[in-house]
């Protein structure tokens, strides 16, 4: 049985999908900038907010620009961040039976590292032993920084370790952590997707991956 648990967040323990694209197309109409579907900001998430500002904007827009746009994202996501975000069935559960068999859990993310505390305290109080978003200095994934930090702070190996993810980020933070990763079919990326990118596990839903992580 695996001693830690490390989740990714968005699109793996919560659906924040339409707050994500709220915020994107709130920036993209006040530097009047053309709009984008749900499906759309879909694929543009995964790698960190200014990523997925970089993505959502015109081609060969200035510098100066995207960094305006990603200021309004910013300021617009720290207010509206879970107007419809929610936790996907079965989640809130699964984490509440890890811990009361003494498994620990984590959260690691590209979003910022703002955002990622927010969501994990209103949605999963005391849930995760450690909690980490994008923050200046820690390389985001899919470098291993944030998982080996994790794994020092709690006195683990990633032996003793498993990632839970949703996208191809995921599969290689896992590899470069060298631990397994449990890919998601609910998330923001597809089956054919994930195998594709070399997806070792893939489960179809929570009550698949709690008998994988509780046995």
């Amino acid at each position: 049985m695996y001693q830690l648990v490390i989740f990714d967040l968005d699109g793996t323990i919560l659906d924040t999908l339409q707050d994500l694209a709220d915020a994107v197309n709130h920036a993209m109409k006040k530097n009047d900038m053309p709009l984008h579907t749900v499906d759309e900001v879909r694929q543009f998430v995964g790698n960190g907010i200014r990523k997925l500002i970089e993505r959502s904007v015109p081609k060969e827009t200035e510098t100066a620009v995207i960094d305006k746009v990603h200021s309004d994202f910013t300021a617009y996501y720290q207010v509206h961040c879970a107007d419809n975000t929610t936790p996907y069935a079965g989640i809130p559960e699964l984490l509440q039976n890890l811990r009361e068999h003494g498994i620990h859990t984590a959260v690691i993310s590209n979003k910022a590292d703002y955002a990622v505390q927010s969501l994990c305290e209103q949605y999963f109080p005391n849930l995760f032993d450690a909690v980490a978003g994008e923050k200046e200095g820690i390389r985001r994934k899919p470098a291993p920084d944030s998982v080996n930090a994790v794994l020092n702070a709690l006195h683990l190996t990633r032996e003793q370790a498993v990632y839970i993810g949703d996208s191809d980020v995921d599969i290689e933070t896992a590899k470069n952590a060298g631990m397994p990763c449990i890919s998601v079919a609910w998330g923001f990326r597809d089956v054919p997707f994930l195998k594709e990118h070399h997806a070792s596990q893939i489960v179809k839903d929570v009550p698949e991956l709690e008998q994988i992580l509780i046995n």
